[in-house]
């Protein structure tokens, strides 16, 4: 009996030992990473809310088997254990092929022309799409613009920006629906889109022959057969 009364003893000592060495792993803070999109301050909310007595391994194992709460141009996030106070939250932001405006607001959409996210900000580094406008929208479906051949040559245009990391502020189509784009100061000509494939593979190695300048590059004529761009600077 009196060998029982010690093994219960040392297993609350020990259980005991344990719960006090857990409760020194209170959380103090969420480091946010990858958000250039997205709110790094909403991503931090639903991680917080997650955790009920406010423990730094209670909020990492939680995150291990509740669904996340959806944050606006977030793909997915992944916490990782930093320290026994501090956890930290990788951001993995949805692909943004560019955007359109819709009233007050900017239509987000990927390289299949899905729309992603709605938003009353404009992002610098994403595609504006001038002069183009929609009756309705909804989530999830494709943008629903009734030129379908103008649309798709937006699609190809933004697809070919992603392929080449290109920095592309905005696309234009004028009167003649030839394509305008823009970049730091540079308005690109680039005809009807029939050499676009061609045009755009180049446009990059141009554009750093053009960085800090303003003023018009002629590519209209650019194809496989003519190599030649004419750059008019602004003064």
């Amino acid at each position: 009996m009196r060998k029982l009364g010690i093994v219960l003893l040392i297993i609350l000592v020990l259980i005991g030992g344990g719960l006090f060495y857990l409760s020194t792993f209170k959380l103090k803070e969420i480091e946010v990473v990858g958000c250039e999109m997205a709110s790094a301050e909403a991503v931090r909310n639903v991680y917080a809310e997650k955790s009920r007595f406010g423990n730094t391994l209670e909020l990492i194992l939680r995150s291990k088997f509740d669904s996340d709460r959806d944050v606006p141009f977030v793909a997915k996030s992944e916490i990782e254990y930093v320290s026994k106070n501090k956890v930290r939250v990788q951001v993995y932001e949805k692909s943004v092929a560019g955007c359109i405006q819709y009233m007050e607001n900017y239509i987000y959409f990927d390289k299949d022309g899905i729309v992603l996210e709605t938003s009353p900000e404009k992002f610098k580094n994403v595609p504006y799409i001038k002069g183009l406008k929609v009756k309705s929208w909804e989530l999830g479906e494709p943008l629903p613009l009734e030129d379908k051949k103008k649309f798709n040559l937006i699609l190809n245009i933004t697809q070919l920006i992603i392929k080449y990391e290109l920095v592309i502020d905005g696309i234009q189509f004028t009167n003649e629906d030839e394509v305008i784009l823009y970049h730091d100061g540079i308005e690109i000509e680039l005809g009807d889109g029939t050499n676009l494939a061609i045009q755009m593979m180049n446009l990059g190695s141009i554009l750093e022959g053009l960085e800090g300048k303003t003023g018009v590059l002629y590519m209209k004529e650019f194809s496989d057969d003519n190599s030649t761009a004419s750059f008019k600077e602004k003064k």
